[in-house]
């Protein structure tokens, strides 16, 4: 993509978002994570040049050669997708956030693993679809008080996605509800600042309900390209 396509993609986002965050009425900022699935290492380099310091991934095995071929770019690497226990290893030190971190003995695994703090996120389902990963919101209390006899692993927010093709009052209960839980959370004393919420087809529904992280690919790269 020419990085004037992207820029021009870029700033039509941030528009968006100023326009939602004046009608929600939040001030924080949002940060933009560059979702890079599928797209080579030019993709990270155009988003580091476009002024975006964050970068997805969603696997593991496709994100560290990415972050080798890459090591000269100053971004920070993000796991948005999905974890397995055996890969904790693989991802502890190396990502400066995972986002889906969704049940006790996974991290644990990462607490073990990591020789450092290592922030993380807690998956919530908060669309309650039966094949997305995430925590219940009915269990989120329970979880985040295993969590705390982990010294190693820090907890830095919560992380959901909404359900694809619905409107846009559905996406906005769906982050609503992930705004309430950490509300409710932080009252019995978690300290969680990220919202991680919003993708390419529904982030101003989730910008208008507090998110302070975006998770954008496609809307900024154009369609991914099969693996």
């Amino acid at each position: 993509m020419p990085e004037s396509a992207l820029n021009d993609r870029l700033s039509a986002v941030r528009e968006v978002i100023a326009t939602q965050q004046r009608s929600g009425g939040w001030t924080h900022p949002v940060r933009i994570v560059a979702v890079t699935k599928t797209h080579g290492p030019d993709a990270v380099r155009a988003a580091f040049a476009a002024g975006l310091d964050a970068v997805g991934e969603n696997r593991v095995q496709e994100a560290l050669p990415k972050m080798e071929a890459t090591a000269d770019v100053a971004v920070e690497w993000h796991l948005i997708g999905g974890l397995q226990r055996k890969k904790a290893k693989q991802v502890v030190g190396r990502f400066a956030l995972i986002h889906s971190v969704d049940r006790l003995d996974l991290a644990e695994e990462l607490d073990r693993r990591a020789e450092a703090v290592q922030p993380i996120l807690v998956q919530v389902n908060c669309s309650a679809e039966e094949q997305k990963g995430g925590v219940e919101p009915a269990d989120l209390a329970a979880l985040l008080d295993g969590m705390r006899a982990l010294p190693k692993l820090r907890v830095d927010g919560l992380m959901t996605m909404a359900a694809y093709d619905v409107p846009e009052a559905e996406q906005r209960r769906t982050f609503a509800l992930l705004r309430s839980l950490r509300d409710t959370m932080q009252t019995a004393g978690h300290h969680l600042p990220e919202l991680s919420m919003g993708m390419s087809d529904d982030f101003p529904a989730a910008v208008a309900e507090g998110a302070t992280m975006l998770r954008l690919g496609s809307l900024l790269f154009g369609p991914r390209p099969t693996l």
